[in-house]
């Protein structure tokens, strides 16, 4: 069996590295953003037995070029850009780094908060530029403002305890939670993505990419918040339809919004989120942190060496593991 593991982009935290080579494995990088053949053709020529996904698509003609494939470890949470089926017809456990970049995330998604309501960009360009804007200047208080979470996952339960830290109310939706997540945090569950909708100031996403989620928040979904209400996007950019937020920002239906993630990324140079000064934007590095990182690639790398060994997983860190339970049940125990 090979000893190569494929990392798709950026190099390992050297803790993860250094765990590699301690179990006699070698990591390979694709380039940052590699289309699917090109990480087809790395998969083959290595002969790797795992892939850590961080940057491009690892779909059906990927794992259909590299029948030695027999792991693969997502360097964060999001699956969006791995072919669950694909990989579950082979017997090809997809795990996820749950919880690891939680905090990281989270204090991000407050800073974009925090930036886009206190118009920190445009003041801080405007003294720059020679202009002393207090005359006339009305801000807006944070502490006392609903924040919607959409979704109650890790992430998610760690922003609501900063944001109630910095005297936000705190409201959230996901119909797949256990009512713990809410109570634990003090955080007040709505009935419907609608209510939550209707009473948010700011509405922070942090739910996965999938069929049922995108573009969930659209021209009607934004048509439900409050006049002056704020975006926060640290999860996935196809959440968004971005031509409705947009729409709703130029407006003024929106006040503006904080995005970390893009429908694609990167997006392109003439996107018009660029002439939006009320749309404060990173290039999806929430999580993108020295701690964080160590933690993710940890866990990212710790995950492919217990599957190769024949260890089992908990379920929670396999993302297909309800499809995999018939052909492979083991992992799921």
């Amino acid at each position: 069996m090979s000893k190569t593991i494929l990392v798709t982009g950026p190099d390992l935290d050297p803790s993860a590295k250094k765990l590699l080579m301690e179990h006699g494995y070698e990591a390979v990088h694709t380039p940052p953003y590699a289309d699917s053949a090109v990480i087809s053709e790395y998969l083959q020529s290595t002969g790797a037995v795992g892939i850590v996904s961080r940057m491009g698509r690892i779909d059906e003609s990927v794992m259909a070029g590299a029948p030695q494939l027999r792991v693969i470890s997502k360097h964060g949470v999001g699956v969006d850009n791995i072919d669950l089926d694909a990989a579950s017809r082979r017997g090809i456990p997809v795990l996820v780094a749950a919880g690891a970049n939680a905090v990281s995330v989270a204090e991000h998604a407050i800073a974009l908060l925090l930036t886009v309501m206190k118009r920190i960009l445009p003041l801080d360009a405007g003294l720059r530029a020679g202009r002393w804007e207090k005359p006339g200047f009305s801000g807006r208080e944070i502490a006392g403002a609903t924040l919607g979470l959409m979704a109650m996952g890790a992430i998610a339960q760690a922003t609501g305890r900063m944001a109630k830290g910095l005297g936000m109310n705190v409201i959230g939706y996901d119909p797949y939670s256990d009512d713990s997540a809410f109570e634990a945090l003090g955080i007040q569950r709505c009935i419907s993505f609608e209510d939550m909708l209707a009473r948010s100031d700011i509405l922070s996403l942090h739910s996965p990419l999938t069929e049922q989620t995108r573009d969930i928040l659209n021209a009607e979904a934004i048509a439900r918040m409050p006049v002056g209400a704020y975006v926060i996007n640290t999860a996935r950019g196809g959440l968004i339809d971005e031509t409705a937020l947009l729409s709703a920002i130029q407006s003024g239906h929106l006040a503006g919004a904080g995005l970390d993630t893009f429908a694609v990324e990167p997006p392109r140079a003439n996107h018009p989120f660029f002439a939006e000064p009320r749309i404060v934007m990173t290039p999806h590095i929430g999580g993108v942190t020295r701690e964080a990182g160590a933690r993710v690639g940890i866990d990212a790398v710790n995950g492919i060496l217990q599957v190769l060994a024949g260890e089992p997983l908990p379920p929670s860190r396999i993302a297909n593991r309800m499809l995999l339970d018939a052909a492979n049940p083991s992992l799921a125990n």
